[in-house]
C-alpha cells in the first residue's frame, strides 16, 4: 500500500505522443523550493513508481536540510527504460510539466538521467539544474556525490578505528555506476582494497581493469560474505534488509544509494549488531550540494568545499548518537527536523 508522508503535492504527468509517463512529488517547501533529481527507470507498475517517488522526495527533504541548503525536498520519476524510451521530445515534454509548477520544484539528474538530458529539459523549463558545463551548468553531480560519501566514510572510520582513513581496509561497493566508480577511485587513492559487484558485468570489469587487485564478485550476497570491513551500497535503495543485516559482518555501512534502510527499525538492528551506519542522505548529499550551487551561479571550488564539510557533519551526528544513546539515523533525523522547524518558521514573518 502506498503511504503518503506529509507530501504537499504530487503531480502525474502524461504526454501520449512522446510516451512520457512521469510523477513529480513535492514533499516539503519549508526551507525553500523543492530540489531533487529525475529518475528514469522501468518500474513494474505505476504503483511501484509512486511508492518510490514518495520515498525519494521525503529523503530529499532531510538531505537538503542536513546539507544546509535553502531547499525543500522533491523528486520525479519517469516510467520507462531510458535505453529505449528516452527521446528529446519526451524530455522536453517533461520539462513543460516542471515549468508548470512555477518554481515549486527544481529538477536535476538521477538514476537513468544525465546532464545532457537536463539540457533538453531546460529548453522548456527555467527550473533545471545539473546541466552540462557547455550550457552553463555544473555538469556531472556524481563527482561531489562520491566525494561526500568518501568524507562520510572517513568520519565513520575515525569513529570505529580511530583514524579518518580507509588505508588497509577492504571496502565492498555494490554498484559501480555513476557514483560507485568515482568512489572506487577515491578509496584506492586512500589505500583501501576493493570488492565490487554490479548488475552490469562490463561496468565491474572496467573498474577492476582500472584498479588492479580489485575483486569482482557476482552479486550482493557474495559481496557481503566476502569479509569486507565497509559495505558501500551505491545502487538502488532498500539495500539493508533484515536478511542482509543478519549476515553482514562489516563494521561500517556507508554508501551513495538513497533510502538504504528497507523499513523503520533496521537502524536499530544495525546498532544491535554494533555496525556503524552513516545515514545515507547525509553522506550522499554532495551531488545536491553541487546542483544547488548552480541555481545561483556555479563555482566548483565553493561546492567542493561545502561537500567536504560532510566529514564534520557526519562526525557531529555520531557524537549526538553517542551522547543520547540513539542510532545515527535517528540522530540525523532529529538534526534535520530541528533545522526545518527553526528556519522554516521564518516564512511566517511577512515580507511585502
Amino acid at each position: 500500500m502506498t503511504v503518503f508522508q506529509g507530501h504537499e503535492q504530487v503531480v502525474f504527468c502524461a504526454d501520449e505522443a512522446s510516451g512520457l509517463r512521469a510523477i513529480i512529488a513535492i514533499h516539503s517547501t519549508a526551507l525553500g523550493p523543492a530540489l531533487g533529481g529525475t529518475r528514469f527507470f522501468p518500474y513494474a507498475s505505476e504503483d511501484a513508481a509512486l511508492a518510490d517517488v514518495l520515498d525519494l522526495s521525503r529523503g530529499m527533504t532531510y538531505k537538503n536540510a542536513m546539507a544546509g541548503l535553502d531547499h525543500g525536498g522533491g523528486k520525479a520519476v519517469i516510467i520507462g527504460d531510458p535505453r529505449m524510451d528516452k527521446s528529446e521530445a519526451l524530455l522536453r515534454a517533461y520539462g513543460r510539466f516542471v515549468q508548470s509548477l512555477n518554481g515549486r520544484y527544481v529538477t536535476a539528474c538521477d538514476v537513468g538521467t544525465y546532464s545532457e538530458d537536463m539540457d533538453h529539459v531546460a529548453r522548456e523549463s527555467s527550473f533545471v539544474t545539473g546541466r552540462t558545463t557547455s550550457h552553463g551548468g555544473a555538469g556531472d553531480s556524481s563527482i561531489l556525490t562520491a566525494l561526500g560519501v568518501f568524507q562520510g566514510m572517513r568520519a565513520a572510520a575515525e569513529r570505529v578505528w580511530g583514524a579518518p582513513t580507509l588505508a588497509g581496509r577492504t571496502v565492498g561497493i555494490e554498484g559501480v555506476g555513476k557514483v560507485g566508480h568515482r568512489l572506487a577511485e577515491l578509496l584506492t587513492a586512500d589505500g583501501a582494497a576493493l570488492v565490487i559487484c554490479d548488475i552490469d558485468p562490463e561496468a565491474a570489469a572496467r573498474v577492476a581493469e582500472r584498479h588492479l587487485g580489485t575483486v569482482v564478485v557476482p552479486d550482493t550476497a557474495a559481496l557481503i560474505a566476502s569479509g569486507i570491513d565497509v559495505y558501500a551500497p551505491c545502487a538502488l535503495g532498500h539495500a539493508l534488509t533484515d536478511e542482509v543485516v543478519e549476515v553482514l559482518r562489516a563494521a561500517i555501512v556507508c554508501g551513495g544509494a538513497n533510502n538504504q534502510l528497507a523499513h523503520p527499525g533496521i537502524e536499530k538492528a544495525l546498532a544491535a549488531r554494533d555496525i556503524l551506519y552513516a545515514p545515507d542522505y547525509v553522506v550522499n548529499a554532495g551531488g545536491v550540494i553541487q546542483v544547488a550551487d548552480e541555481v545561483h551561479g556555479f563555482s566548483m571550488e565553493r561546492a567542493r568545499a561545502r561537500a567536504e564539510q560532510i566529514f564534520e557533519t557526519t562526525r557531529r551526528i555520531f557524537a549526538l548518537a553517542d551522547g543520547e544513546g540513539i542510532p545515527p539515523a535517528v540522530a540525523a533525523d532529529r538534526l534535520a527536523e530541528r533545522r526545518m522547524s527553526e528556519v522554516g518558521r521564518l516564512k511566517g514573518i511577512w515580507l511585502n
